[in-house]
């Protein structure tokens, strides 16, 4: 679904990504993993576009989209969730959705029922603002965004970070809904052990900016974990 080749990045004079190469498999979890500051938002924020490439490529579907800009991921079917969720908080759940819905490229015009199966909360506070909501619902509400488009590959960037337990729960059923029912293709930064223990399928680990480990997660093993996540 998505593949990285040979990925090379620049911040200033900081070399960020060095030869990152890394595959999304279709209707799989990819848990990429690190720890802080080691380059794994970098490496979202590139696939969306939003930083540019020293070099290397991004193909999806077989298709190169290293130079296409960032407002065209979402029509090729690309959601990203950012880290901190960046939802319009002075606009109401209803208007965050319809703004998703903006971006979507089959043209519907109304935020589809599946949202609302998989978040409630959300139907419940359609006209609430989001600035008004908690962590857990702001989060809830960055996913449905990115769902109103109907994505074939769906970015999620520390998606448990300060949430509530039950919230993550919800969180983990969505994304093994997302791949195992709906097929689509998830690529979840995660720091969490267990949470990515138990939703994801393969893994990553990023270390100054270099992949030093992959696999399937069952090979997550507890000697790379003491030698690339212990803190």
């Amino acid at each position: 679904m998505l593949k990285i080749e040979n990925l090379n990045q620049y911040y200033k004079q900081s070399h960020t990504l060095k030869d990152v190469s890394l595959e999304c498999k279709k209707g799989k979890c990819t848990c990429l993993m690190g720890r802080n500051g080691v380059g794994k938002t970098t490496l979202s924020k590139v696939i969306m576009g939003l930083l540019g490439v020293q070099s290397g490529r991004i193909l999806f579907k077989g298709n190169d989209i290293t130079a296409i800009p960032p407002s065209a991921r979402a029509s090729i079917a690309i959601g990203y969730v950012p880290q901190g969720r960046e939802i319009f908080s002075s606009l109401t759940v209803r208007e965050n959705l319809q703004i998703g819905i903006l971006s979507n490229r089959n043209g519907i015009k109304k935020v589809p029922q599946i949202i609302y199966e998989l978040f409630p909360i959300l139907k419940e506070m359609h006209a609430r603002k989001g600035g008004d909501l908690s962590g857990g619902q702001q989060q809830q509400l960055a996913i449905a965004r990115a769902l109103c488009i109907e994505p074939e590959f769906l970015i999620l960037d520390e998606p448990s970070e300060g949430i509530q337990p039950n919230i993550v729960a919800q969180i983990g059923d969505v994304i093994d809904y997302l791949t195992k029912e709906k097929g689509i293709t998830v690529l979840l930064i995660e720091q969490k052990l267990p949470f990515a223990r138990r939703h994801g399928d393969d893994f990553y680990i990023l270390d100054r900016g270099s992949v030093t480990a992959k696999g399937e997660i069952k090979e997550l093993s507890d000697e790379i974990i003491k030698q690339y996540l212990s803190v």
